[in-house]
């Protein structure tokens, strides 16, 4: 197995073992970022979209309830569990017409032309974002839209809440949001520099800063270990996590309101653009 599946079948089995609680633990943190997204590509009734990376459907089944019947709703995830729980939540929401897929997002296993590709929070976990951009320009009809999102600056309380796993983390760790301030992902301009290197036109950026509300320093915890994030948790020993999380819930109650609840903010990157005409 080389370096780049290794690493792709981890990212799997996370988030197969995410799927469940994924975006599901009371913290409105996923789908706010999603909407901003579709607010900068509004999806239009008969398009065909394609989410890379859907997750449980954030963008996905936005996108489907606007393009209806007549378009075409595509999500392909690494995650066989993540599938399962887009199918799960389309039909309750009666959206016979998406199309829910296991597949590597860097070589997206769907067929056809679409309108609109978005991926959200996916490209930093890929072995090679380069090559899975230019994958995605093959299905893309002249002039369709691209939408991704990426993290941008993080509070700096969050940021000494997440210092307590320096110690533990190895080097592609030590920013879960970005993998690593340097490189694309560090700024507007290097993924501007990355999308437009694989060979998309009209590259622009919009940011925003979202502010994340956790009812409770526990809630807080919850939501590590519901998202990416348990990745760190996993990298510090069992026998010394009850010290770590004390440590970190003590951050993050020195952080809290009078209600009790903390709000931290997350800067979010959209980074847009078309396939070539």
């Amino acid at each position: 197995m080389t370096d780049a599946q290794d690493q792709t079948a981890r990212i799997a089995g996370l988030f197969d073992a995410l799927s469940t609680s994924y975006d599901a633990v009371g913290v409105d943190f996923f789908q706010p970022i999603a909407d901003g997204l579709l607010a900068q590509m509004p999806p239009r009734a008969g398009e065909r979209w394609l989410d890379v990376g859907c997750g449980r459907g954030a963008v996905l089944l936005r996108a489907a309830e606007v393009v209806g019947a007549e378009g075409r709703a595509v999500g392909v995830d690494i995650s066989a569990g993540m599938v399962e729980q887009t199918r799960a939540l389309a039909a309750e929401r009666g959206l016979d017409h998406v199309e829910a897929v296991v597949g590597d997002a860097t070589a997206p296993s769907v067929s056809g032309e679409f309108d609109a590709v978005a991926s959200s929070l996916v490209l930093f976990f890929l072995p090679d974002p380069a090559a899975a951009l230019r994958s995605w320009l093959p299905l893309m009809a002249p002039g369709a839209r691209l939408g991704v999102v990426t993290f941008g600056p993080i509070d700096p309380r969050w940021q000494q809440v997440d210092s307590v796993f320096e110690p533990y983390l190895p080097p592609a760790m030590r920013d879960a949001r970005t993998s690593g301030a340097a490189g694309p992902f560090g700024s507007d301009a290097g993924m501007e520099r990355l999308v437009t290197d694989a060979g998309y036109a009209d590259v622009r950026t919009v940011t925003t800063e979202l502010p994340v509300r956790f009812a409770d320093p526990e809630r807080w915890h919850a939501f590590t270990w519901s998202v990416g994030q348990r990745q760190m948790w996993l990298s510090v020993p069992e026998e010394e996590r009850p010290a770590v999380r004390a440590e970190a819930l003590h951050r993050v109650a020195s952080y809290a309101d009078p209600d009790g609840s903390v709000t931290f903010t997350q800067g979010v990157r959209y980074t847009l653009a078309t396939s070539p005409a």
